[in-house]
């Protein structure tokens, strides 16, 4: 009697586990890998994303674009491969390679502090006085995320124009350096400090030091600075609306943020100097309301591959699809090489 209800308990426990088995995950990663890229853009389209953008650089060949879905779910208009999109923390690799370059020039240095800066947050920032530029950069400061406090997502939009206030006069998450933790605090403070030392927005410096010689002319730092009928729409799930009006910093086409990719793993962004200072990633992902990117460079294959999809909720599952979608493409690249 006790083996047959323990097996009871133990089926029963089986059968309520398989319920919350995320399947769709299961189906996206067990799918036999489709001929090509196209097709594995349409296969993820049919996950339930509304419109994805994926450009693949590698090198011998000239550069390859895919779409599947909408840019714009309501009026009907399909996916575009030359759309801005919101590329969220893919722009902490901007930020990074231009505080290189202000450690070159000597305008910055990786081993001064937060409190050096900015004496005001000592005691407001645990650790402020022994936070260096450095540990923020790598996310090794410990200093808390804002966008992890829920009281910054009663009203997002407004408390984006303060969202310091979020991260302040709350427990470090670890000793500096003595560990590792995202958080976006640190880049809003690193592009406060930029602004201070440069004497003008960070965003010149960045223009002047990266898009122009680059010659990325379709990438732009604010909504105001561009046509909204050229944006990508967003979605979250759940919501009808377009995000797209709203405010997200840097926008990019997927070229531009495949050439910047490229030259800052191949080096061409620096110089040598700048080779040996920089302190950061090479590959970044992006993660905003209605927008999810991922930026990667893979050096057996020599190709870049970039993907922009606009759709998610972050309660959900699509982050993770996105990332089975990609691995899955570069997989199709890597087979056709």
């Amino acid at each position: 009697m006790k083996k047959k209800i323990l097996r009871i308990v133990l089926l029963a426990g089986t059968l309520i586990s398989l319920y919350f088995v995320p399947w769709i995950l299961v189906k996206a990663w067990i799918l036999p890998l489709p001929d090509n890229v196209q097709e594995q853009v349409d296969e993820a389209i049919g996950h339930g994303f509304d419109g994805m953008i994926v450009y693949v650089d590698q090198a011998g060949k000239p550069p390859a674009f895919y779409t599947g879905g909408w840019k714009d779910r309501e009026n009907k208009i399909s996916a575009d491969p030359n759309s801005l999109f919101k590329i969220a923390s893919i722009s902490k690799l901007y930020t990074a390679v231009a505080i290189t370059k202000m450690v070159k020039e000597k305008r910055l240095s990786l081993d001064e502090t937060l409190a050096d800066y900015f004496p005001e947050l000592a005691g407001r920032i645990e650790n402020a006085e022994k936070i260096t530029l450095k540990t923020m950069i790598q996310h090794r400061s410990g200093i808390p995320n804002f966008t992890d406090n829920s009281a910054y997502w009663k009203d997002e939009q407004a408390n984006g124009k303060r969202a310091l206030d979020f991260a302040l006069d709350l427990p470090a998450s670890f000793e500096p350096d003595k560990g590792y933790e995202y958080s976006n605090t640190n880049y809003l403070l690193l592009r406060r400090i930029m602004d201070k030392v440069l004497g003008y927005n960070h965003d010149e410096y960045i223009k002047e030091k990266i898009l122009i010689p680059l010659e990325l002319k379709n990438t732009f730092f604010s909504i105001t600075e561009v046509d909204l009928d050229d944006v990508m729409s967003g979605y979250y799930v759940g919501y009808e609306e377009d995000f797209k009006a709203r405010e997200y910093g840097m926008m990019a086409t997927a070229e531009d943020v495949g050439i910047f990719l490229r030259a800052l793993n191949d080096g061409s962004v620096f110089d040598e100097e700048e080779k040996e200072i920089y302190p950061y990633e090479y590959n970044h992902g992006g993660l905003v309301v209605g927008y999810q990117s991922l930026s990667e460079y893979h050096k057996d294959i020599d190709a870049v591959v970039v993907q922009f999809i606009n759709t998610n909720d972050f309660n959900g599952y699509e982050w993770n699809l996105s990332e089975i979608t990609i691995n899955r493409i570069v997989k199709i690249i890597r087979k056709k090489n």
